[in-house]
């Protein structure tokens, strides 16, 4: 049970155990919030995420961002398509930035690594791949 693996922190009056699940929540909130990215995940988790990501308390962000959650640190991973025009470099300090904040606010742990992989970019007006799973139909009509 990976999920149950999270931080465990113990005092005097008991233990306290963050899942994977609710670091990478949290963590796919903060990516979800962060100007310049269009959305977060691909395929399958990044329609999910389009769909029930908006409503309040949901976890469908955090499903498209991977986490290791060790007792007292947290390694994240995360696909990303990015607005054009935004300089990805400073798109990606700003990303580490907000999950950083969030994280370590929220659970305590340190976050040691975030590794983003920008996987599109939206081209303002072309939204006919908001339908298509990353262009996948364009292969299958060149071969047969």
């Amino acid at each position: 049970m990976a999920d149950m693996d999270g931080n465990t922190g113990q005092t005097g009056r008991g233990t306290t155990t963050i899942s994977d699940n609710v670091v990478s929540t949290i963590a796919g909130i903060a990516i979800r919030d962060t100007d310049g990215v269009h959305a977060v995940g691909k395929g399958a988790s990044k329609a999910l995420g389009a769909v029930t990501g908006r409503v309040s308390g949901s976890s469908a962000a955090g499903r498209s961002v991977k986490v290791e959650v060790g007792e007292k640190q947290t390694a994240i991973d995360v696909d990303i398509k990015v607005e054009y025009g935004v300089p990805i470099h400073e798109l990606a300090d700003r990303v580490r930035n907000n999950v950083t904040d969030a994280v370590e606010t929220m659970t305590g742990l340190q976050v040691v690594e975030i590794n983003i992989n920008v996987f599109d970019v939206h081209i303002p007006g072309d939204d006919s791949d908001e339908d298509d799973d990353d262009g996948g139909g364009r292969s299958s009509a060149r071969v047969q």
